[in-house]
């Protein structure tokens, strides 16, 4: 196996867990930029607060989008193990 394919191989991988992360990560960030917004609006300082929320919502995202998310690195990690004898030599 040559350094380009082991260097393609990588680039692909890199960008299916960036694809997967990225959902999840925005629905996090976005959430947790409004409890804090709200919490500086009344003041309130419950720590657990901003993180129940952020859980809550990730959670959601995985569930109703994580066939989604999975499938494209489902299918990449077939290809690996189909073409492990060409990856191997």
């Amino acid at each position: 196996m040559d350094e380009y394919s082991i260097i393609e191989q990588f680039q692909t991988a890199m960008y299916l867990i960036a694809l997967v992360a990225f959902p999840p990560l925005v629905v996090a960030m976005i959430a947790g930029l409004v409890i804090a917004i709200l919490q500086s609006a009344t003041q309130i300082q419950d720590q657990t607060l901003p993180l129940t929320v952020k859980l809550i919502s990730v959670a959601v995202v995985l569930a109703i989008f994580g066939q989604a998310l999975t499938r494209p690195l489902v299918d990449y990690a077939g290809r690996i193990f189909e073409d492990f004898r060409h990856i191997a030599q």
